[in-house]
Protein backbone atom coordinates (compact mmCIF):
# COMPACT_ATOMS: atom_id res chain seq x y z
CA UNK A 1 0.00 0.00 0.00
CA UNK A 2 2.83 2.26 0.74
CA UNK A 3 4.33 1.86 -2.68
CA UNK A 4 1.02 2.52 -4.34
CA UNK A 5 0.24 5.39 -1.85
CA UNK A 6 3.49 7.22 -3.09
CA UNK A 7 3.10 8.11 -6.65
CA UNK A 8 -0.52 8.76 -5.95
CA UNK A 9 0.63 11.63 -3.40
CA UNK A 10 3.35 12.77 -5.66
CA UNK A 11 1.43 13.23 -8.27
CA UNK A 12 -1.51 14.92 -6.32
CA UNK A 13 1.47 17.68 -5.02
CA UNK A 14 2.23 17.98 -8.62
CA UNK A 15 -1.12 18.97 -9.93
CA UNK A 16 -1.28 21.52 -6.95
CA UNK A 17 1.85 23.00 -8.16
CA UNK A 18 0.68 23.31 -11.42
CA UNK A 19 -2.26 25.32 -10.79
CA UNK A 20 -0.26 27.43 -8.45
CA UNK A 21 2.19 28.04 -10.91
CA UNK A 22 -0.79 28.59 -13.97
CA UNK A 23 -2.12 32.54 -13.32
CA UNK A 24 -5.79 32.01 -12.79
CA UNK A 25 -6.45 35.51 -15.12
CA UNK A 26 -5.22 33.40 -18.12
CA UNK A 27 -9.06 31.93 -17.39
CA UNK A 28 -10.92 35.03 -18.52
CA UNK A 29 -11.40 36.60 -22.21
CA UNK A 30 -13.54 40.30 -22.40
CA UNK A 31 -16.52 40.35 -24.57
CA UNK A 32 -18.17 43.59 -25.89
CA UNK A 33 -21.20 44.97 -28.58
CA UNK A 34 -20.29 43.19 -31.50
CA UNK A 35 -20.50 46.04 -34.55
CA UNK A 36 -20.52 49.61 -34.18
CA UNK A 37 -22.54 51.61 -31.43
CA UNK A 38 -24.60 54.27 -32.42
CA UNK A 39 -23.95 57.62 -30.34
CA UNK A 40 -26.37 60.48 -31.32
CA UNK A 41 -25.07 63.73 -31.40
CA UNK A 42 -25.41 65.98 -27.66
CA UNK A 43 -26.38 62.59 -26.13
CA UNK A 44 -24.62 59.59 -24.51
CA UNK A 45 -23.56 56.53 -25.23
CA UNK A 46 -22.51 52.82 -23.27
CA UNK A 47 -19.97 50.55 -24.26
CA UNK A 48 -20.79 47.28 -21.97
CA UNK A 49 -18.27 44.34 -21.52
CA UNK A 50 -18.45 40.86 -20.05
CA UNK A 51 -15.89 38.71 -19.04
CA UNK A 52 -16.10 35.03 -19.60
CA UNK A 53 -16.15 33.01 -17.39
CA UNK A 54 -18.24 35.56 -15.20
CA UNK A 55 -15.58 36.48 -12.66
CA UNK A 56 -14.80 39.99 -10.13
CA UNK A 57 -12.71 42.17 -11.97
CA UNK A 58 -12.74 44.66 -8.98
CA UNK A 59 -9.09 43.92 -8.30
CA UNK A 60 -8.34 44.06 -12.17
CA UNK A 61 -6.56 47.32 -13.90
CA UNK A 62 -9.91 48.73 -16.34
CA UNK A 63 -8.78 51.03 -19.03
CA UNK A 64 -10.16 52.82 -21.70
CA UNK A 65 -8.73 54.41 -24.10
CA UNK A 66 -8.55 55.95 -27.76
CA UNK A 67 -5.34 56.16 -29.76
CA UNK A 68 -2.70 56.23 -26.79
CA UNK A 69 -2.75 53.24 -23.79
CA UNK A 70 -0.76 56.32 -21.68
CA UNK A 71 -3.96 58.94 -22.69
CA UNK A 72 -6.89 57.14 -21.42
CA UNK A 73 -10.86 58.57 -21.33
CA UNK A 74 -11.31 55.95 -18.15
CA UNK A 75 -9.16 54.48 -15.58
CA UNK A 76 -10.32 52.18 -13.24
CA UNK A 77 -7.67 50.66 -10.82
CA UNK A 78 -7.02 49.49 -7.24
CA UNK A 79 -10.72 49.75 -6.63
CA UNK A 80 -11.43 53.32 -7.63
CA UNK A 81 -11.88 55.59 -10.25
CA UNK A 82 -8.40 57.62 -11.35
CA UNK A 83 -9.39 60.84 -12.81
CA UNK A 84 -5.64 62.03 -13.21
CA UNK A 85 -4.44 60.64 -16.17
CA UNK A 86 -7.92 61.03 -17.99
CA UNK A 87 -7.34 63.17 -21.66
CA UNK A 88 -8.85 66.93 -21.20
CA UNK A 89 -11.72 65.96 -23.63
CA UNK A 90 -13.33 63.44 -21.35
CA UNK A 91 -13.11 64.93 -17.73
CA UNK A 92 -16.02 64.96 -16.10
CA UNK A 93 -17.65 63.17 -19.13
CA UNK A 94 -17.53 59.39 -18.40
CA UNK A 95 -18.75 57.06 -15.68
CA UNK A 96 -17.81 53.57 -15.09
CA UNK A 97 -20.97 51.28 -13.89
CA UNK A 98 -19.82 48.82 -11.47
CA UNK A 99 -22.75 47.87 -9.89
CA UNK A 100 -22.47 44.11 -11.74
CA UNK A 101 -18.50 43.95 -11.46
CA UNK A 102 -18.33 41.39 -8.82
CA UNK A 103 -20.04 39.43 -11.92
CA UNK A 104 -17.30 40.43 -14.32
CA UNK A 105 -19.63 42.82 -16.14
CA UNK A 106 -18.90 46.74 -16.29
CA UNK A 107 -20.31 49.92 -18.65
CA UNK A 108 -18.97 53.15 -19.71
CA UNK A 109 -20.91 55.82 -20.16
CA UNK A 110 -20.10 58.97 -22.22
CA UNK A 111 -21.84 61.73 -21.64
CA UNK A 112 -22.39 64.75 -23.96
CA UNK A 113 -21.08 63.22 -27.00
CA UNK A 114 -19.79 65.37 -29.75
CA UNK A 115 -17.63 64.72 -33.38
CA UNK A 116 -14.80 64.05 -31.77
CA UNK A 117 -16.35 60.94 -29.70
CA UNK A 118 -16.29 59.08 -33.02
CA UNK A 119 -14.19 56.23 -33.73
CA UNK A 120 -12.42 52.92 -31.79
CA UNK A 121 -11.90 52.73 -28.40
CA UNK A 122 -10.05 49.94 -26.43
CA UNK A 123 -11.11 48.33 -23.59
CA UNK A 124 -8.07 47.09 -21.82
CA UNK A 125 -8.42 44.26 -18.56
CA UNK A 126 -4.80 44.13 -16.89
CA UNK A 127 -5.15 41.33 -14.01
CA UNK A 128 -0.79 40.45 -12.49
CA UNK A 129 0.78 39.79 -15.46
CA UNK A 130 -1.89 38.76 -17.69
CA UNK A 131 -3.95 41.47 -19.90
CA UNK A 132 -6.89 41.40 -22.46
CA UNK A 133 -7.83 43.64 -24.54
CA UNK A 134 -10.88 44.17 -26.86
CA UNK A 135 -11.78 46.87 -29.63
CA UNK A 136 -15.46 48.92 -29.91
CA UNK A 137 -16.35 50.91 -32.80
CA UNK A 138 -18.31 54.64 -32.08
CA UNK A 139 -20.36 56.20 -34.95
CA UNK A 140 -21.08 59.53 -33.88
CA UNK A 141 -24.30 60.35 -35.95
CA UNK A 142 -26.73 63.89 -36.20
CA UNK A 143 -29.22 64.64 -38.59
CA UNK A 144 -30.63 67.97 -39.16
CA UNK A 145 -34.32 68.98 -40.32
CA UNK A 146 -33.50 72.50 -41.34
CA UNK A 147 -33.69 72.16 -45.16
CA UNK A 148 -33.72 75.49 -47.16
CA UNK A 149 -34.31 75.73 -51.21
CA UNK A 150 -33.63 79.20 -52.52
CA UNK A 151 -34.69 80.40 -55.84
CA UNK A 152 -32.31 82.91 -57.80
CA UNK A 153 -33.60 85.42 -60.40
CA UNK A 154 -33.58 83.84 -63.69
CA UNK A 155 -31.29 85.07 -66.19
CA UNK A 156 -29.66 83.70 -69.18
CA UNK A 157 -28.20 80.75 -68.29
CA UNK A 158 -31.25 79.48 -66.83
CA UNK A 159 -33.25 79.18 -63.50
CA UNK A 160 -30.63 78.84 -60.63
CA UNK A 161 -32.12 76.41 -57.66
CA UNK A 162 -30.05 75.90 -54.13
CA UNK A 163 -30.27 73.84 -51.29
CA UNK A 164 -28.15 74.19 -47.64
CA UNK A 165 -28.83 71.84 -44.74
CA UNK A 166 -26.40 71.91 -42.08
CA UNK A 167 -25.83 70.39 -38.75
CA UNK A 168 -25.13 66.58 -40.13
CA UNK A 169 -22.54 63.91 -38.98
CA UNK A 170 -21.22 62.42 -41.18
CA UNK A 171 -21.27 63.84 -44.20
CA UNK A 172 -24.59 62.87 -45.75
CA UNK A 173 -25.05 62.26 -49.59
CA UNK A 174 -26.84 64.44 -51.01
CA UNK A 175 -28.78 64.80 -54.49
CA UNK A 176 -31.57 66.27 -56.58
CA UNK A 177 -34.43 64.09 -57.55
CA UNK A 178 -37.53 65.16 -60.33
CA UNK A 179 -40.91 64.29 -60.15
CA UNK A 180 -40.56 60.63 -61.12
CA UNK A 181 -37.46 60.35 -58.50
CA UNK A 182 -35.51 60.43 -60.96
CA UNK A 183 -32.10 61.70 -60.03
CA UNK A 184 -30.75 65.24 -61.72
CA UNK A 185 -26.74 65.53 -61.80
CA UNK A 186 -26.32 68.73 -59.41
CA UNK A 187 -24.56 71.56 -60.91
CA UNK A 188 -22.55 71.74 -58.16
CA UNK A 189 -22.09 70.41 -54.52
CA UNK A 190 -20.04 71.52 -51.70
CA UNK A 191 -19.74 71.16 -47.79
CA UNK A 192 -18.20 73.15 -45.29
CA UNK A 193 -17.84 72.26 -41.53
CA UNK A 194 -18.21 74.38 -38.68
CA UNK A 195 -15.96 74.69 -35.17
CA UNK A 196 -18.25 71.39 -33.77
CA UNK A 197 -17.18 69.81 -36.88
CA UNK A 198 -20.63 69.10 -38.25
CA UNK A 199 -21.26 69.45 -41.84
CA UNK A 200 -23.24 72.22 -43.37
CA UNK A 201 -24.28 71.05 -47.14
CA UNK A 202 -25.06 73.32 -50.20
CA UNK A 203 -25.91 71.95 -53.79
CA UNK A 204 -27.38 73.53 -56.73
CA UNK A 205 -28.98 72.90 -59.60
CA UNK A 206 -29.25 75.27 -63.40
CA UNK A 207 -32.44 74.37 -64.77
CA UNK A 208 -32.81 75.69 -68.35
CA UNK A 209 -36.71 74.05 -68.81
CA UNK A 210 -39.11 73.12 -66.63
CA UNK A 211 -39.19 69.70 -64.39
CA UNK A 212 -42.01 70.43 -62.80
CA UNK A 213 -40.84 69.86 -59.39
CA UNK A 214 -37.88 69.17 -57.92
CA UNK A 215 -36.41 67.63 -54.53
CA UNK A 216 -33.42 67.88 -52.02
CA UNK A 217 -32.77 64.66 -50.72
CA UNK A 218 -30.62 64.30 -47.87
CA UNK A 219 -29.49 60.82 -46.13
CA UNK A 220 -27.68 59.44 -43.16
CA UNK A 221 -25.06 57.10 -44.21
CA UNK A 222 -24.70 55.66 -41.31
CA UNK A 223 -28.44 55.85 -39.74
CA UNK A 224 -30.08 55.49 -43.15
CA UNK A 225 -32.44 58.44 -42.02
CA UNK A 226 -33.28 60.76 -44.96
CA UNK A 227 -34.93 64.32 -44.84
CA UNK A 228 -36.43 66.14 -48.34
CA UNK A 229 -37.77 69.02 -49.43
CA UNK A 230 -39.62 70.21 -52.65
CA UNK A 231 -40.53 72.82 -54.87
CA UNK A 232 -42.49 73.48 -57.61
CA UNK A 233 -40.87 75.45 -60.44
CA UNK A 234 -43.91 77.14 -62.12
CA UNK A 235 -43.51 77.65 -66.35
CA UNK A 236 -43.38 81.43 -65.70
CA UNK A 237 -40.11 81.19 -64.47
CA UNK A 238 -38.47 80.18 -67.67
CA UNK A 239 -39.82 83.52 -69.90
CA UNK A 240 -36.31 84.51 -69.94
CA UNK A 241 -35.67 81.85 -72.67
CA UNK A 242 -38.82 83.52 -74.48
CA UNK A 243 -37.49 87.08 -74.14
CA UNK A 244 -34.41 85.75 -75.80
CA UNK A 245 -36.22 84.81 -79.39
CA UNK A 246 -38.41 87.76 -78.80
CA UNK A 247 -35.25 90.09 -78.75
CA UNK A 248 -33.38 87.78 -81.82
CA UNK A 249 -37.05 88.29 -83.58
CA UNK A 250 -37.15 92.11 -83.48
CA UNK A 251 -33.77 92.29 -84.54
CA UNK A 252 -34.05 90.67 -87.62
CA UNK A 253 -37.39 92.26 -88.35
CA UNK A 254 -35.14 95.61 -88.18
CA UNK A 255 -32.98 94.43 -90.71
CA UNK A 256 -35.26 92.99 -92.79
CA UNK A 257 -37.04 96.05 -92.84
CA UNK A 258 -34.41 98.42 -93.24
CA UNK A 259 -32.97 96.44 -96.37
CA UNK A 260 -35.99 95.47 -98.03
CA UNK A 261 -36.82 99.58 -98.43
CA UNK A 262 -33.43 100.19 -99.42
CA UNK A 263 -33.37 97.51 -102.04
CA UNK A 264 -36.53 98.34 -103.47
CA UNK A 265 -35.15 102.07 -103.83
CA UNK A 266 -32.42 101.19 -105.55
CA UNK A 267 -34.05 98.62 -107.48
CA UNK A 268 -36.36 101.07 -109.08
CA UNK A 269 -33.43 103.96 -109.63
CA UNK A 270 -31.50 100.98 -111.47
CA UNK A 271 -34.41 100.04 -113.53
CA UNK A 272 -34.71 103.71 -114.97
CA UNK A 273 -30.96 103.08 -116.51
CA UNK A 274 -29.72 100.10 -118.18
CA UNK A 275 -26.95 99.30 -115.84
CA UNK A 276 -25.27 95.65 -115.31
CA UNK A 277 -25.50 94.75 -111.77
CA UNK A 278 -25.94 92.78 -109.34
CA UNK A 279 -29.96 92.53 -108.08
CA UNK A 280 -30.01 94.55 -104.81
CA UNK A 281 -32.85 91.70 -103.65
CA UNK A 282 -30.00 89.61 -103.59
CA UNK A 283 -27.55 92.13 -101.93
CA UNK A 284 -30.26 92.80 -99.20
CA UNK A 285 -30.67 88.78 -98.32
CA UNK A 286 -26.97 88.95 -98.06
CA UNK A 287 -26.62 91.54 -95.99
CA UNK A 288 -29.45 90.65 -92.92
CA UNK A 289 -28.22 86.91 -93.40
CA UNK A 290 -24.57 87.52 -92.38
CA UNK A 291 -25.65 90.40 -89.92
CA UNK A 292 -28.07 87.94 -87.76
CA UNK A 293 -25.37 84.99 -88.71
CA UNK A 294 -22.71 86.87 -86.97
CA UNK A 295 -25.29 87.97 -84.10
CA UNK A 296 -26.69 84.70 -83.24
CA UNK A 297 -22.86 83.50 -83.33
CA UNK A 298 -21.71 85.98 -80.90
CA UNK A 299 -24.86 85.51 -78.70
CA UNK A 300 -24.15 81.66 -78.87
CA UNK A 301 -20.50 81.92 -78.05
CA UNK A 302 -20.76 84.33 -74.83
CA UNK A 303 -23.55 81.92 -73.76
CA UNK A 304 -22.14 78.68 -73.86
CA UNK A 305 -18.67 79.50 -73.44
CA UNK A 306 -17.33 77.93 -69.85
CA UNK A 307 -16.64 81.43 -67.64
CA UNK A 308 -17.32 81.37 -63.86
CA UNK A 309 -18.81 77.72 -62.66
CA UNK A 310 -21.55 78.07 -60.64
CA UNK A 311 -20.44 77.29 -57.41
CA UNK A 312 -18.81 80.39 -57.47
CA UNK A 313 -20.37 83.11 -55.59
CA UNK A 314 -19.87 85.86 -58.40
CA UNK A 315 -21.86 83.28 -60.74
CA UNK A 316 -24.76 85.61 -60.65
CA UNK A 317 -22.25 88.76 -61.23
CA UNK A 318 -20.90 87.09 -64.05
CA UNK A 319 -24.57 86.21 -65.80
CA UNK A 320 -25.46 89.65 -65.52
CA UNK A 321 -22.70 91.37 -67.40
CA UNK A 322 -22.97 88.65 -69.71
CA UNK A 323 -26.38 90.03 -70.40
CA UNK A 324 -25.46 93.79 -70.82
CA UNK A 325 -22.67 92.39 -73.01
CA UNK A 326 -24.87 90.82 -75.48
CA UNK A 327 -27.73 93.57 -75.63
CA UNK A 328 -24.75 96.18 -75.67
CA UNK A 329 -23.04 93.87 -78.69
CA UNK A 330 -25.80 93.36 -80.42
CA UNK A 331 -27.35 96.80 -80.69
CA UNK A 332 -23.66 97.90 -81.72
CA UNK A 333 -23.62 95.11 -84.70
CA UNK A 334 -27.37 96.48 -85.28
CA UNK A 335 -26.06 100.36 -85.48
CA UNK A 336 -22.88 98.87 -87.83
CA UNK A 337 -24.94 96.87 -90.23
CA UNK A 338 -27.60 99.69 -91.00
CA UNK A 339 -24.59 102.41 -91.37
CA UNK A 340 -22.30 100.17 -93.93
CA UNK A 341 -25.97 99.09 -95.50
CA UNK A 342 -26.82 102.30 -96.27
CA UNK A 343 -23.55 103.75 -97.40
CA UNK A 344 -23.61 100.56 -99.70
CA UNK A 345 -26.98 101.42 -101.48
CA UNK A 346 -26.84 105.54 -101.50
CA UNK A 347 -23.14 104.61 -103.66
CA UNK A 348 -25.08 102.06 -105.67
CA UNK A 349 -27.50 104.37 -106.55
CA UNK A 350 -25.47 107.57 -107.48
CA UNK A 351 -25.79 107.93 -111.42
CA UNK A 352 -22.24 107.21 -113.17
CA UNK A 353 -20.22 110.38 -113.38
CA UNK A 354 -18.65 111.47 -117.23
CA UNK A 355 -15.65 113.40 -117.73
CA UNK A 356 -17.34 116.82 -117.84
CA UNK A 357 -18.51 117.16 -114.95
CA UNK A 358 -15.24 115.89 -113.83
CA UNK A 359 -13.28 118.30 -115.51
CA UNK A 360 -15.32 121.15 -114.38
CA UNK A 361 -15.32 120.02 -110.92
CA UNK A 362 -11.16 120.49 -110.79
CA UNK A 363 -11.50 124.25 -112.54
CA UNK A 364 -14.06 125.29 -109.91
CA UNK A 365 -11.54 123.92 -107.01
CA UNK A 366 -8.75 124.76 -108.79
CA UNK A 367 -8.49 127.80 -110.42
CA UNK A 368 -9.32 131.82 -109.70
CA UNK A 369 -12.07 133.91 -111.38
CA UNK A 370 -10.04 135.34 -113.42
CA UNK A 371 -8.48 132.15 -114.91
CA UNK A 372 -12.11 130.75 -115.16
CA UNK A 373 -12.72 134.09 -117.32
CA UNK A 374 -10.28 132.52 -120.12
CA UNK A 375 -12.06 128.95 -120.23
CA UNK A 376 -15.22 131.15 -120.92
CA UNK A 377 -13.70 131.76 -124.27
CA UNK A 378 -14.33 129.59 -126.89
CA UNK A 379 -10.98 127.25 -127.23
CA UNK A 380 -9.91 124.91 -130.51
CA UNK A 381 -10.90 121.62 -128.47
CA UNK A 382 -12.39 122.71 -125.21
CA UNK A 383 -15.99 123.45 -124.64
CA UNK A 384 -16.35 126.83 -123.09
CA UNK A 385 -17.63 127.11 -118.76
CA UNK A 386 -20.13 129.21 -118.77
CA UNK A 387 -21.82 130.93 -115.78
CA UNK A 388 -25.30 128.91 -116.16
CA UNK A 389 -22.40 125.88 -116.24
CA UNK A 390 -21.11 127.21 -112.97
CA UNK A 391 -24.36 127.98 -110.63
CA UNK A 392 -25.80 124.36 -111.92
CA UNK A 393 -22.81 122.85 -110.70
CA UNK A 394 -22.66 124.81 -107.25
CA UNK A 395 -26.46 123.59 -107.07
CA UNK A 396 -25.73 119.81 -106.92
Amino acid sequence: MEKTGQPFSRHFVAMLLLQMITPSSEQFTANGIEGPVLAPLGGKVELSCQLSPPQSAEHMEIRWFRNHYKKPVHLYKDGKDLYVETISNYVERTELLTDTIGEGKMTLRVFSVNADDDGTYHRFFKDGDFYEEAITEVKVTATSLEMQILVHPPNAKGLLVECNSGGWFPQPQMEWRDSREEIIPPSSKSHSQDTDKLFNMKMTLLIQSTHGNVTCYLLNPVTGQEEKTSIVLSNKLFLWNTVWKLILGLILALLLTFTLVSSVALHCRLQSCSCNAVSPWLVGILIVLTSFSMIVSLIFYLHYKKRVPVSDPHFELDVMWLEDMTVILCVLMVFITVISSSAYFRLRGLPPLSAKPLLLQLLLQTQTPSQLAVYRVPQPGIEPVTPAAEVQFLNR
